[in-house]
């Protein structure tokens, strides 16, 4: 895992088409590997099921990856057993859904290139359609043509049988036009939902280009120095410990934001027209009052706001969590 840190550390920064690009081509050579040296139809009753299982169950599985990888899955689910009563209310429960979708259109990339690549391919449509026990299919597909293609359909994707080759060849052809354009309409789909997502996201956007090319700056950099500071910090409470412990000595009295401060810096951010603040942590540092005193409470609520605008989305990005 060590070996690929570089790759997905540039992966995850990238928060455009050139990050997802990324994400496609990375997933469209797995499938291709797994295309070439793994996958084998057993053209037989079980062929409907394996290829099936070959074309979703990846996608399933790159899906599931997508939202575990993603910091946002674990920021929004972290801690709500204890706030199930707010599920209860209706904005509480809409925003969540809100916040679940952008998790949901980022990680649906790999799966959804995962399938376009191999309906593209035809291998696995070749596959579970030939081994699929459905009348009309094969009533369409089997005509006075092709007089072995009613009984032993699901024999044609393998080699070594008694079926002439012409006859194979021309059964597949069409099986594998219809799953490339099977292929080629998902693309075409994909690209226009997100081509008119994007469109409306930036339609209602609160701020404007050039304040939403410095809202992305800003937001990186407070993400990568928030993590050299948890670095530094942590490190040196644990030195202080361990140096108390191994010394028997007391501790040096070392001052830690308290736990509603940490709470609060966790929640989604929701831009609001007259804001000022470019994160939720911008916000707590500028409004919180009692940042002198860590053990009063804080003047800033610390229930959770949710998401901001599709269009700044990027400001509770999902990065890889490794």
């Amino acid at each position: 895992m060590d070996k690929f840190k570089p790759l997905l550390t540039f992966t995850q920064k990238q928060q455009t088409n050139l990050g997802f690009g990324l994400i496609a081509l990375l997933t469209a050579g797995s499938e291709h590997i797994f295309s070439v040296f793994a996958f084998k139809c057993p053209c037989n009753d079980w062929s409907f099921i394996y290829g099936n299982v070959c074309l979703l169950v990846p996608a399933l599985a790159l899906l599931i990856l997508g939202y575990m990888m993603s910091n946002k899955t674990w920021k929004l689910f972290t801690g709500l057993c204890l706030r199930r009563s707010k599920l209860c209310r209706f904005s509480y429960a809409f925003g969540f859904l809100c916040v679940f979708l952008q998790i949901t259109t980022t990680a649906m990339i790999a799966p959804l290139s995962w399938i376009a690549v191999a309906l593209l391919r035809g291998v696995y449509f070749e596959c579970l359609m030939t081994g699929a026990n459905i009348t009309l299919f094969r009533r369409t597909l089997c005509n006075e043509k092709f007089p072995h293609c009613w009984k032993e359909l699901e024999k044609f994707p393998c080699d070594g049988t008694s079926i002439p080759q012409s006859e194979r060849m021309a059964v597949l052809s069409i099986i594998r036009a219809e799953s490339q354009v099977l292929g080629w309409m998902l693309i075409a789909s994909v690209m226009m939902f997100t081509f008119l997502l994007t469109c409306m996201a930036r339609c209602y956007s609160p701020i404007s280009y050039m304040q939403l090319k410095f809202w992305r700056v800003y937001s990186q950099k407070e993400s990568d120095y928030l993590d050299i500071y948890t670095a530094q910090h942590a490190e040196k409470l644990a030195k202080r410990n361990l140096t108390s412990f191994f010394e028997l000595t007391k501790p040096v009295p070392m001052k830690s934001p308290p736990k509603h401060a940490w709470e609060k810096i966790s929640s989604f951010y929701k831009y609001r027209s007259m804001d000022e603040y470019y994160s939720i942590l911008h916000k707590y540092v500028s409004t919180c009052e009692d940042l002198e005193n860590p053990t009063a409470r804080a003047s800033v609520k610390s229930e959770n706001d949710f998401s901001s605008p599709a269009a700044l989305a990027f400001l509770d990005d999902g990065k890889l969590a490794l």
